[in-house]
């Protein structure tokens, strides 16, 4: 995500400087990209943030280098709090942007594990409360489909056993009536 950020933040300033810190080292594209757009990597682990008088000054890297900085973002890495679902077998994914990990789920937030939907950051960690909310209102319709059809299921099992009939006889019988 920083080789993004990198890029999103030079819309808004002509100094950007991309730390590269623990993460990966940006490919040669990505290098060529930045240089284009003055965009400075610079390669070393981040040990502090130097303040001078109250105010950032700059980022200390591990070997003792300075970079001047007016102001420092870091990219958060969002966790899905799920310890309850993997209790239910579902184990947190890695997003494929790398940005943290969710649970995986279809579209209206089913996963694997049946009878269990998932809806929000855990379903999709780059969801903020609108889009969290939505996921909520589909997965809701999903769980209440999927509970009509259990109903279903389960009554004509009841009127199957009750009157002892086979699937073709309760066909014949309602033509009969019909």
């Amino acid at each position: 995500m920083g080789v993004h950020q990198a890029q999103l933040f030079r819309q808004w300033s002509a100094h950007i400087t991309l730390s590269v810190h623990t993460g990966p080292k940006p490919t040669a594209l990505q290098l060529e990209e930045f240089a284009s757009r003055s965009i400075d990597v610079v390669e070393g682990e981040v040990a502090s943030i130097v303040v001078d008088d109250d105010r950032l000054v700059g980022v200390s890297l591990g070997d003792g280098r300075v970079i001047p900085a007016d102001a420092v973002v870091v990219g958060p890495r969002m966790i899905a709090r799920s310890g309850v679902l993997s209790a239910l077998g579902l184990d947190a994914v890695e997003h494929p942007m790398g940005m943290g990990t969710q649970i995986p789920c279809d579209e209206l937030g089913a996963t694997t594990v049946p009878g269990v939907w998932v809806a929000g950051n855990v379903a999709d960690i780059r969801g903020q409360v609108v889009h969290a909310a939505a996921a909520g209102t589909w997965a809701g319709a999903a769980i209440n489909a999927d509970l009509i059809a259990d109903d279903t299921r389960m009554a004509v099992e009841a009127m199957h056993a009750a009157h002892a009939v086979t699937i073709d006889d309760a066909v014949l019988l309602a033509r009969r009536d019909t």
